[in-house]
């Protein structure tokens, strides 16, 4: 496709790359705020922060600098990896301490982007697929929390919240059935819009929050308070980070190929580099970590428009969004149970995301079986049973307090016994991203 397209195309191309990723942008700070029990103004200051940082993060990866940016046409979000994380983090440590954690981790893969590629055998698809499971799992208690109308809500587990939020999965779910191109593509944003019109005249929605919010705001340093640093937190968010990147990797490799370009090393460290540079500039405004989404690349492949000028122009318009608070709060009135209705598509997403990379991997090895089991097993059982290691030494519980830690640790321990120390007595075999070839 020609570069010399009309702006009124570029600017439509462009929006269609910002609906595509924009209900996957808004319920991050929705599920994460509403967890923290944010009001309705620091809610509508996290969207629209959210939003800002969306198009910055992907301005700082579509341009090619000496030092940053790998320059294809890819949009940046924050990932859903992160969100249980970040709940369990802000829940046991404060709001502050996530962001402490978001800033040091964005330091980390600044400081690991040129070597990244080499560690890469530590993070084979038997540890990123069981981490990113672990993950998926740890959500679904949120989603069916909001379906239900909100932890603690008076009315919880009415009938008009569990209708409420299973008919918007069921739109979803038709959506998929019988939409294709781009109406698919936005399937979560059209059932979150439906499930609220639905809510308006059931009595759910107020409009209070929109009111008060005001047309123009400029990012705060530190909206919520200094950061605050806490070991388990950095360690936690570190992890999510590498998952992040593993997955980027595929997401550069994917654009690669449509776009008829090879990628190098120097080309992926770059990339790796923006988004801990996105990260980075994240914490600082109170915002969150920043990922390729992969959403955007099927978009891509749908209008078969290959060209940066369309992610500029997508960019840019997230970059508006972020400073009018006024949109930010129209994605504040949401009610619970439809956001709950779609996070059970979308965090189930995450498992079947978890599960794919998981079927990458050489299933008649006991070795990677054991590793599958023994960290979804430790992850789960420390989320549902935390309290099972309150008595051991502090250093230690660093490690075992989150299960997300645990598991993904559990994983990256097991794979370096079975798949990177090398066995004697049997003959060498080289293992490759978790698979064993003779």
């Amino acid at each position: 496709m020609s570069e010399n397209q009309s702006p009124l195309k570029v600017a439509s191309l462009g929006l269609q790359h910002v609906l595509a990723m924009y209900a996957g942008a808004i319920v991050i700070p929705l599920i994460v705020g509403g967890a923290m029990g944010l009001n309705s103004t620091q809610l509508t200051y996290l969207v629209s922060i959210d939003i800002l940082m969306c198009g910055i993060a992907t301005l700082l990866q579509v341009v090619k600098m000496k030092y940053f940016g790998i320059g294809l046409p890819v949009v940046l979000g924050c990932t859903f990896t992160a969100v249980s994380p970040m709940i369990a983090i802000g829940t046991q440590y404060g709001m502050n301490s996530i962001y402490g954690a978001i800033l040091v981790s964005g330091l980390i893969v600044v400081l690991i982007s040129k070597f990244f590629g080499k560690l890469s055998r530590f993070f084979p698809p038997v540890v990123t697929g069981s981490v990113v499971t672990i993950i998926g799992i740890t959500l679904i208690p949120v989603a069916i929390n909001n379906l239900g109308g909100g932890q603690g809500a008076v009315d919880f587990g009415s009938l008009n919240n569990v209708a409420l939020g299973f008919g918007t999965l069921l739109f979803i779910i038709l959506m998929y059935k019988f939409s294709t191109g781009f109406a698919r593509s936005i399937a979560i944003l059209l059932g979150l819009f439906f499930g609220t019109f639905v809510a308006f005249f059931m009595g759910k929605v107020e409009f209070g929050a929109v009111e008060g919010a005001s047309w123009l705001h400029m990012p705060h340093f530190f909206y919520f308070g200094f950061p605050e640093f806490n070991i388990t937190a950095i360690i936690t968010m570190t992890l999510v980070a590498v998952v992040s990147l593993v997955e980027s990797t595929g997401v550069y490799y994917a654009l690669g190929e449509i776009t008829d370009k090879e990628i190098s090393e120097d080309d992926l460290a770059r990339g790796y580099r923006s988004e801990g540079l996105a990260s980075i500039i994240g914490g600082l405004f109170n915002a969150f970590p920043y990922t390729a989404f992969s959403q955007n690349v099927g978009l891509i492949q749908l209008s078969g428009i290959k060209t940066r000028n369309v992610i500029y122009v997508a960019a840019s318009m997230l970059i508006l969004i972020g400073f009018v608070p006024k949109i930010g709060a129209f994605t504040t009135i949401i009610p619970p149970s439809v956001l709950g209705g779609a996070m059970v598509a979308m965090f189930g997403m995450v498992i079947a995301a978890g599960i794919k990379m998981l079927s990458r991997v050489d299933f008649s090895s006991q070795e990677n079986l054991l590793i599958i089991a023994c960290s979804v097993g430790m992850g789960i059982g420390v989320t549902v049973v935390p309290e099972v290691f309150a008595n051991i030494p502090g250093g230690i519980q660093i490690l075992t307090e989150n299960g997300i830690v645990a598991g993904s640790l559990t994983a990256i321990f097991l794979n370096i016994i079975f798949n990177v120390i090398p066995t004697k007595g049997r003959v060498k075999k080289v293992r490759i991203e978790g698979q064993k070839v003779a």
